[in-house]
C-alpha cells in the first residue's frame, strides 16, 4: 500500500482529488507538515504532497528543512506531465508542493504517476 499525505493550504482539498481517482493500492491521508516530515522520516508515509498560494514556498518549507532538499520538489504553478513527475520519481523524490489554483490538473498527474511508479517498483 502506497501511502500519500496531503498537507499545506488545501490538504483537503488535494485529498479529495486524488481520493477520487481510487488508484488502486493507494492510502491518501490529510496531514500537517510536522507531522508529514516525521512520518517520511520513519517509513510510515510514502510520499507528501503540499499546497500553498504559489506552490514555492510554505508548500514544502518544513519538509524542505527535516526531509531535505534532495527528496523534495516544486512545481510552483505549473502543471507537470506524468512524464516528467516519473523521472522526478525514479530520481528519489517523495514530496511536492504546487500552488492551490493548479490542484485539479497537478494533483492527478502527481497521483497516477506514483501509482504508476509504486506498482512497478518491486518490493524489498
Amino acid at each position: 500500500m502506497t501511502k500519500i499525505l496531503t498537507g499545506g493550504v488545501a490538504k483537503n482539498e488535494v485529498a479529495d482529488v486524488v481520493r477520487a481517482l481510487s488508484l488502486p493500492d493507494v492510502e491518501v491521508t490529510v496531514s500537517s507538515d510536522m507531522d508529514a516530515a516525521v512520518r517520511l522520516r520513519t517509513g510510515q508515509a510514502d510520499f507528501y504532497l503540499g499546497t500553498c498560494h504559489t506552490g514555492a514556498g510554505a508548500s514544502l518549507g518544513v519538509l524542505l528543512g527535516l526531509v531535505g532538499s534532495s527528496a523534495c520538489h516544486t512545481f510552483g504553478r505549473s502543471v507537470p506531465t506524468e512524464e516528467q513527475v516519473a523521472a522526478l520519481l525514479a530520481d528519489g523524490k517523495k514530496v511536492f508542493g504546487f500552488g492551490m489554483d493548479q490542484i485539479d490538473r497537478t494533483g492527478p498527474v502527481v497521483a497516477r504517476a506514483i501509482a504508476a511508479h509504486t506498482s512497478s517498483t518491486p518490493t524489498p
